[in-house]
């Protein structure tokens, strides 16, 4: 992954509010983007930052629900202004977290969850020290190289690209405020739930 350095003055530093700020990373493949939809499920109150990227929607997928789709040169040009909390290069696409949106609901007092990979975690800790962060693990990595493989959406070059870059993350792991097993579902759902109001009501 590369990871692109954001412009002078884009970094937004946290400032006290009644919100929250919670980052969920974990390698392709692992579910969280499943976790995360049944975690708002049951959490409406909660709000979701969509990121914005540069890849192809996939089946299934709606532009403003799942990712901002645009261009290269669009999201460039949005880096340039400083519009992004996060953003990096990953599989050959870039991905970012609009700015406004996610200070707007902290401020407000919401709590505000991002899903984003590694670098982009590693960015958001320098800028929200205080955000709570959740590495979402697979019960092994042959099952999680089975999971991609059964997606039937990537080149035997780009799922080769995604078991590469899983291992390195998978060893981040512990850089995580907490780890959870993506096993069985519901038992990971109530992890993260369990966890979330644990630290998010002290």
């Amino acid at each position: 992954m590369q990871v692109l350095p954001i412009p002078s003055g884009a970094t937004t530093k946290e400032s006290p509010s009644l919100g929250k700020l919670i980052v969920l990373t974990g390698p392709s493949g692992v579910g969280k983007g499943t976790l995360m939809r049944s975690l708002l499920q049951r959490h409406p109150e909660f709000y979701y930052s969509v990121s914005a990227t540069t890849r192809s929607p996939r089946p299934g997928e709606t532009n403003g629900k799942n990712y901002y789709f645009i261009s290269r040169k669009e999201f460039e040009q949005l880096v340039a202004q400083g519009e992004f909390l996060e953003w990096a290069e990953f599989a050959g696409n870039y991905y970012g977290t609009p700015r406004e949106a996610v200070l707007n609901h902290i401020q407000s007092g919401k709590l505000v969850v991002l899903e984003i990979e590694l670098e982009g975690a590693r960015q958001i800790r320098n800028s929200f020290p205080s955000a709570l962060s959740i590495f979402i693990l697979p019960p092994s990595f042959s099952e999680l190289e089975k999971r991609i493989r059964g997606r039937g959406q990537d080149s035997q070059e780009a799922i080769a690209r995604r078991l590469r870059r899983a291992e390195e993350e998978i060893n981040a792991a512990n850089e995580f405020d907490t780890q959870i097993i993506n096993d069985d579902f519901d038992t990971a759902v109530n992890q993260i739930e369990t966890f979330l109001f644990k630290e998010t009501t002290v």
